[in-house]
């Protein structure tokens, strides 16, 4: 079986549907012959059912992500996905295509039930732990693996290295080689070849190795070489290791899943489930279209009331740094004076007198931030994450405090966390301070802390509490 990541998903895609082939064919079966004892016919509703269905439970698996990488798939996670995903899909099903029929004995609808969920979670479940196995097993021998980089040469990285290869069922490192950060710590060269400096090659030796899981082997009080070293990595699509300490464990900080792998924390996992960040996105796009329709007489108005504010553009266009590094326009209200900037980049403070009354008053309001619809519309922005920086304050920002850049991992906000807090920065150290609630959300984010952020932010504009 080969190990390619995108093969393998689409060999699960396949199997599955083929799986729910089989599963509604049977289940049409059992509900002929032995519920309704009507004996076997195809009635209307079978071939209808052969199409539909199988590419129903395929959207329903994905949204779980169950296809997103199939090598990092075990036979727990699989049974639980199973069990979860068939349980969503049966309640569906029966409630679109089932409940409706018309029966003597409501009984038959129950017994109906059960047979649906039974027949497509046996099935779905034989099959993909059969499928998974496989791959398992290939894992545990190291004929199959992640391409693994240890960052560290000292006693530490021995030891862990050590541990790995001495471990009778593989984890799924295949260790490449190590890197160190002084070029002296050369300990493991006797385990694994040494592939050069972390400080000044440590990119392009993840690139040209393929690297795609990474151990950073340094003593725990190495706080900021280890702090600078992951943000390096951030945005990547590189697991991230570290070593924990005895506080680590005790914290409760190391989750494990595989009870013969190493002690390692994964630093960068994804938080957010991918059923949540496709209903996330959903809310933003529906929310948006919502808004801008709702609110044309608003934007109509303040148009007009920014118009003869000040001379000058309704609009206020400015080039902030979105998801992943990558650059956008945020949509605003225009509330200072036109050349307000001719200095260079400044931040906005409460007695400003750059801001025209008119802005003074949206900006308490929060309506400035009204046209931002759009850029959620576009995809730029969500609704809730972090609020987009300029890069020119972003520079000054990681100087400080490089774990900033951790938060250009997610699609920024119209309203966040730090927001709610501290409202519009108004200096470097308060956009530090708003940093610390903005990554406490990067790393608790789910739907619920969505939704009682933009609760907070609604009684803000209520409140006229905006700063």
């Amino acid at each position: 079986m080969s190990f390619s990541k995108s093969k393998l998903a689409i060999l699960l895609i396949i199997l599955d549907w083929l799986v729910a082939l089989a599963a509604w064919a049977s289940f049409y079966y059992v509900r002929k012959v032995y519920i309704e004892e009507t004996g076997f016919s195809v009635g209307s509703s079978y071939y209808p059912g052969l199409a539909i269905v199988p590419i129903f439970w395929l959207i329903i698996f994905a949204l779980q992500g169950t296809y997103i990488d199939v090598r990092r798939l075990h036979r727990m996670k699989v049974v639980g996905l199973t069990f979860f995903g068939s349980l969503f899909g049966t309640v569906v099903l029966f409630f679109f295509l089932l409940l409706d029929d018309e029966v003597d004995d409501h009984l038959l609808l129950y017994q109906s039930l059960f047979w649906l969920y039974g027949i497509h979670f046996v099935y779905f479940v034989f099959a993909r732990l059969f499928f998974v196995s496989r791959l398992v097993k290939k894992i545990h021998r190291r004929e199959k693996g992640f391409r693994t980089l240890v960052i560290g040469g000292n006693e530490k990285a021995v030891e862990i290295v050590s541990e790995l290869q001495q471990m009778k069922k593989s984890s799924g490192h295949l260790l490449v080689g190590f890197v160190n950060l002084n070029g002296t710590d050369r300990l493991l060269e006797d385990k694994l070849p040494y592939l050069g400096k972390a400080d000044d090659e440590l990119e392009v030796i993840i690139r040209q190795n393929q690297i795609e899981e990474v151990i950073i082997a340094l003593e725990s009080k190495e706080h900021d070489r280890i702090r600078n070293l992951i943000v390096r990595m951030e945005g990547s699509d590189l697991k991230i290791n570290i070593l924990p300490d005895m506080y680590d464990i005790l914290s409760g900080s190391v989750k494990m899943s595989n009870i013969f792998g190493a002690l390692l924390i994964e630093v960068n996992a994804e938080v957010m489930p991918v059923w949540q960040r496709v209903i996330k996105r959903f809310i933003d796009v529906v929310c948006s279209i919502l808004a801008i329709v709702v609110l044309i007489p608003v934007y109509i108005t303040l148009a007009i009331l920014v118009k003869f504010s000040s001379p000058g553009p309704v609009l206020f266009l400015q080039e902030r740094i979105g998801k992943n590094g990558v650059p956008f326009k945020i949509i605003k209200f225009r509330t200072m004076y036109t050349g307000a900037e001719k200095s260079g980049p400044q931040l906005s403070s409460t007695h400003d007198p750059r801001i025209t009354p008119v802005g003074r008053v949206m900006r308490k309001l929060r309506l400035d931030e009204l046209p931002q619809f759009f850029n959620v519309l576009k995809g730029d922005m969500s609704l809730v994450g972090p609020r987009p920086e300029r890069q020119f304050f972003i520079d000054q920002i990681i100087v400080v405090e490089p774990q900033f850049l951790q938060l250009t991992k997610v699609r920024p906000g119209i309203t966040s966390w730090g927001q709610v807090k501290y409202g519009y920065a108004e200096n470097v150290d308060q956009m530090l301070q708003r940093m610390k609630f903005d990554l406490l959300y990067m790393k608790n984010r789910t739907l619920a802390l969505d939704f009682k952020i933009m609760l907070y932010t609604v009684l803000i504009i209520v409140k006229a509490k905006g700063k």
